[in-house]
């Protein structure tokens, strides 16, 4: 008969396929970038058409949108669901998955930015090993992965059921997508900067998912 170890660990298997598979999509989109594939050409379509110009209070809520994909924001939002829930449980867990998770971001996709060293669309020209740091976005990374952390942490330890689930789990890439659209209307990134940090953060987050599914937890309430 399964036990709930079994169950877990199946859990992780399958949360392991699919960081590897989100991964391997992160890396085409990489070979896109440095052989000038087809990506490049949507990249240069959208930096081509004029991009609105926000002032006032339009300018004030765009750029609140597009703060959600600070780290500094985000990172408070986790800390404070971190905190919380550790002192209710009695647990380390959630804070060493939030920490684990900015480590993650900072090491892995900071890696990234300086190896490639793209420049940013606002400057209007595309060259790679410039010091720039386009690539992959931070914005997209740090969206989905601390934001699907702090979803993933309340469904873990709240009574939640998978419905409940579903809906944060489709907030938290409404909210990615949201920040990628609104750097695309201000121009701060190219297409394939936003898909690929796209991919590398959801690569991460379900990978944090596998690592936590491994390692059982009785506080934990799925």
């Amino acid at each position: 008969m399964p036990t709930i170890i079994d169950h877990r660990h199946r859990q992780m298997r399958r949360a392991l396929r699919w960081s590897a598979g989100l991964f391997a999509g992160y890396l085409f989109v990489t070979y896109q970038v440095l052989t000038s594939g087809f990506l490049i050409k949507i990249d240069e379509s959208i930096n081509d058409i004029d991009h609105p110009k926000f002032k006032g209070v339009s300018n004030f809520l765009i750029r609140r949108l597009d703060d959600l994909g600070l780290r500094g924001v985000s990172g408070v939002a986790l800390l404070i669901v971190a905190v919380y829930i550790s002192r209710r449980f009695k647990t380390w867990r959630p804070i060493n998955l939030g920490i684990l998770a900015f480590l993650a971001l900072n090491a892995v996709v900071g890696a990234f930015k300086y190896a490639l060293g793209r420049t940013k669309p606002k400057l209007g020209f595309d060259i790679l090993h410039a010091g720039g740091m386009s690539y992959p976005s931070g914005h997209a990374s740090n969206a989905i992965l601390i934001w699907g952390v702090i979803a993933y942490l309340i469904y873990r330890y709240a009574h939640v059921d998978r419905y409940n689930g579903r809906l944060a789990s489709a907030g938290v890439g409404l909210l990615s997508l949201t920040v990628c659209t609104v750097s695309l209307l201000r121009n701060t990134h190219w297409f394939s900067d936003l898909f690929g940090g796209l991919l590398l953060g959801g690569a991460l987050l379900v990978l944090i998912i596998a690592i936590d599914r491994f390692f059982p937890s009785d506080s934990q309430l799925h």
